[in-house]
């Protein structure tokens, strides 16, 4: 359960919005002044803190500086009045994830607290992938790779690194091409870890889960009352990134409306929210990744070629998990330990079988599958070792080539009794059933999700939920 820290000195307010979030599943604490609230953080551990810009012995400025240098992975949200919009915008510049307006409305904030949780917590995460570097420290320049993070020592994931060196300091735009599950993301981020705006924020967002309605409101931002809806002053992902980087995943699903706007944005380096005549200037670094190919959607007229050139000042491949050879171990390993960690497990290896195993494999969902396959393993190995057994049949029945398959009945001999009834339970075998065949769509068509979701015959929304609550998505 997520761990969530009101600060705010109107006791009724605090109140009021500690019992809705805790009816929609949060663990929630509430403190009436700065102080008493970092007293709490001192003494427990807190993914999130809602604060108040307008305290009565601090104000959020303070407070945010002194939650981001003591607790840098809690994420911080402001709630501020509508004259305070100014200072907050700044604070997101500073490090907060977004801010709320007074009066509070129960969807805005729900939605802005799970929108934090989705892609806050991603910042200070450690990457998936092998090819991964660290973050800079003391004002110097980073080494590439770096021993903080798992960096691998194939020629692949040597030559992203070098790549990644070569490009973050500049000001370039980049586009990151790959196959779904390859670390884009990460290697996002990298970029602007190593770069001069380090400091500023790095702003991701997923371009294939916005509706065409409500892309130009994400993108911009929009005033209050400018459309039926618009409750509050929202500040859109080019604006909550200036000085720093806006990364654009899947960006060939944008509708080619929301290009040409996003070209013209591009273009001047100014954004003017919806509703309002003022425009703001811009300075942003804007990397996009895609798994498609944007040469072919230029072609079909659904990708507008002079915003591919805007974008790709720089381009960098991030290679298939197949494609780096004994690596494959070496981030393994990695994420076993990731996995040890947040299970409390202690779980000391693989065996030979296994590690046979994962070399043979072809990891169609690469980095993202291999570590959802560790992380399951990691949880029903009752052993030190994960054997075979642990893995799903369609993994081990890969090494066919190299050993007799394992028959169903055997590996099923060998579960635990509790196993082997949950197995045969019909709502665990029901949803055995909707993750194999969403996670075979996804397979075929290469992990595009649009695709997918035209196959499953779903929307993209619910695909995303589905995938979500199965781990297959980050």
């Amino acid at each position: 359960m997520k761990k969530i820290l009101i600060i705010d000195d109107e006791v009724n307010v605090a109140l009021l919005l500690s019992k809705f979030l805790t009816r929609n599943g949060f663990d929630v604490t509430t403190a009436a002044t700065g102080a008493n609230g970092l007293e709490f953080l001192k003494n427990g551990s807190f993914d999130l803190v809602l604060c108040d810009f307008r305290l009565e012995d601090t104000d959020g400025r303070e407070m945010l500086k002194t939650i981001k240098s003591q607790y840098p992975k809690t994420g911080v949200i402001i709630i501020t009045g509508y004259s305070d919009i100014k200072m907050a915008v700044e604070l997101i510049k500073m490090g907060a994830y977004d801010y709320i307006t007074k009066p509070l409305y129960p969807d805005e904030i729900l939605n802005t607290i799970n929108k934090a949780f989705e892609t806050h917590h991603a910042l200070v995460d450690e990457p998936e992938g092998s090819v991964m570097v660290s973050k800079p420290s003391n004002g110097k320049k980073p080494q590439l790779p770096n021993s903080e993070f798992v960096v691998g020592s194939s020629r692949a994931a040597k030559e992203l690194a070098r790549q990644i060196e070569l490009v973050a300091p500049t000001n370039y735009s980049v586009i990151i091409l790959g196959e779904s599950g390859t670390g884009k993301e990460s290697a996002a981020k990298n970029i602007h870890l190593h770069s001069q705006r380090a400091s500023m924020p790095f702003i991701a967002m997923d371009c294939g889960s916005l509706t065409k309605e409500l892309a130009a409101s994400e993108f911009f931002g929009h005033e209050k009352g400018s459309f039926t809806g618009a409750l509050y002053t929202k500040i859109g992902h080019f604006e909550m990134a200036n000085g720093g980087t806006l990364f654009l995943d899947e960006v060939g699903n944008l509708s080619y409306d929301i290009q040409a706007a996003l070209l013209r944005t591009v273009q001047e380096r100014k954004v003017k929210r919806i509703g309002s005549t003022k425009e703001i200037d811009l300075d942003v670094r804007i990397i996009i990744a895609t798994n498609e190919n944007l040469q072919d959607g230029i072609s079909k007229g659904r990708f507008r070629e002079d915003l591919y050139h805007r974008f790709n000042e720089f381009t960098i491949y991030m290679p298939a998990l197949r494609e780096l050879g004994s690596d494959i171990m070496l981030l393994a390993n990695h994420f076993l330990q990731m996995a040890n960690a947040e299970l409390n497990r202690n779980v000391q290896g693989f065996s030979p079988e296994v590690e046979e195993c994962f070399m043979n494999y072809r990891w169609a969902g690469n980095i993202r599958e291999l570590k959802n396959v560790v992380r399951r393993a990691t949880l029903i190995t009752e052993g030190d070792v994960i054997q075979l057994k642990a893995l799903p049949l369609e993994i081990s029945n890969y090494r066919a080539s190299a050993v007799p398959e394992p028959s169903y009945t055997a590996v099923a001999a060998e579960e635990p009794v509790a196993a082997r009834e949950s197995r045969h339970d019909l709502k665990n075998a029901a949803q055995e059933a909707e993750y194999d065949t969403i996670l075979k769509v996804l397979r075929e068509v290469n992990f595009n999700k649009t695709k997918a979701a035209e196959i499953l015959n779903i929307d993209r929304k619910t695909l995303y939920n589905k995938m979500k609550a199965i781990n297959l998505s980050k």
